[in-house]
């Protein structure tokens, strides 16, 4: 009895094993077919609507932005509904084109010439086959472009630490996960790139990242926009939590700030990256979309932003998120 039930745990664990090695041989192509569903016509019109019908500046020449989506970790399935949502801001707001693409062949010098940014849609874990795809990433902002990330693009480049700088920070753990409604304040309520929230924090569903403290850029750095209000019990409560405690023992006992949007310079270049966009209802969202559309110019340096790093200025007071 003892020897069949050995012999039925060894051949699970066997079967396991395959199907993990199987899984982990699976294409990105085969992968994401699994993953991604054909929007609905509703769901195109509730994107499409959500949309801004003009740039908070007017382009100082024409844009194209390079929108990679390919993802070598956790597929997020709002992906396509990110893709069709830029899209669609392209062609309504008229502040630039955009170029859809998975395929790493994309990030050399010559081809990146054409563009003006390159914006990561929740493309996470990425593994670039050659390191002359790295610096061209590298050159290209560092030479005058933009880059943008949304979301997952921060679960990204654990093998590439100039990467995880220029980005400003890497997923350390979501306490706060899709299933939630937050609050979020602006630590900067006048900012250009925060105009649409009009100097009022707010609530939002979306899983928001923390960031690892040995990867986060900090203020020394970033100009922080947007971050978790942890005057709100509903959010700070997460910073204790059991079921959490894996990521948030990495960060130490007491408050800590979370941040969620920011902008930086890099070279000569400008970075906009935000946590947003996790869930496909945000990209229905008319006052998410603008704040994605503002970061965006920022990037491609058609809209003025004080990107001075946080630490360096004198701090407005954040505006709070509402009492619910």
């Amino acid at each position: 009895m003892h020897l069949l039930l050995r012999k039925t745990i060894l051949f699970s664990f066997s079967v396991l094993l395959l199907s993990n090695f199987a899984c982990a041989q699976e294409t990105w192509e085969e992968r994401s077919a699994k993953r991604f569903k054909p929007l609905s016509q509703q769901d195109e019109r509730f994107i499409t609507k959500a949309q801004p019908t003009e740039a908070s500046a007017q382009p100082l020449k024409e844009r194209r932005i390079l929108v990679f989506y390919r993802s070598e970790g956790f597929i997020h399935t709002s992906i396509p509904w990110g893709n069709f949502a830029l899209q669609k801001m392209a062609e309504k707001s008229r502040a630039f084109a955009v170029v859809l693409s998975d395929d790493y062949s994309v990030f050399n010098a010559d081809n990146l010439k054409q563009y003006d940014a390159i914006l990561f849609n929740n493309s996470a874990e990425l593994k670039f086959p050659k390191e002359s795809q790295r610096q061209a990433i590298m050159d290209f902002i560092n030479g005058g472009k933009g880059v943008v990330g949304i979301h997952g693009a921060t679960d990204n480049f654990y093998n590439w630490e100039t990467g995880v700088s220029m980005m400003g920070g890497q997923f350390c753990g979501h306490p706060w996960t899709a299933g939630g409604t937050w609050a979020f304040k602006l630590d900067d309520p006048s900012h250009p790139v925060n105009g649409v929230f009009r100097e009022r924090g707010f609530w939002h569903k979306d899983e928001i990242y923390q960031y690892c403290p040995n990867t986060y850029q900090g203020e020394e750095n970033l100009r922080i926009l947007v971050s978790l209000d942890m005057t709100k019990e509903k959010v700070s409560e997460l910073l204790t939590s059991p079921k959490h405690e894996k990521h948030n023992k990495k960060f130490g006992p007491g408050p800590r700030e979370v941040p969620v949007s920011w902008i930086r310079s890099h070279g000569n270049g400008r970075l906009f990256s935000t946590n947003f966009g996790h869930s496909e209802a945000t990209y229905t969202k008319p006052v998410m979309m603008k704040h994605l559309l503002d970061g965006i110019q920022y990037a491609l340096g058609d809209l003025e932003a004080d990107d001075t790093p946080s630490a360096k200025i004198d701090k407005p007071n954040p505006a709070l998120a509402p009492n619910l």
